[in-house]
């Protein structure tokens, strides 16, 4: 007898650093982000409270924000970058 492929549900509202399967493909972009010059970057403090604001928000899907197509986690990085429904 055949062992049917149990379904698995993924988080569609997760940051990339939380998506296990997708680790490495998303390495370059906080990367990236983990060096972005000082002068435009968020306080640690700002960009985790903005991350929690995303993690709440219906538009968050596999890290992207689907009202504008952005990375949320490089979106909240930079200090004067918005939400584009001003949620931050």
């Amino acid at each position: 007898m055949e062992q049917k492929e149990e379904s698995r549900r993924f988080c569609r509202r997760c940051l990339t650093r939380d998506m296990a399967d997708q680790k490495e493909y998303f390495r370059t972009l906080r990367e990236y982000i983990e060096n972005l010059d000082a002068d435009i970057k968020a306080p640690e403090g700002l960009y985790e409270e903005r991350l929690g604001v995303c993690k709440e928000c219906d538009l968050l899907l596999d890290g992207m924000c689907r009202s504008c197509g952005c990375y949320v986690e490089l979106r909240a990085a930079i200090e004067k970058n918005a939400c584009p429904w001003k949620k931050w």
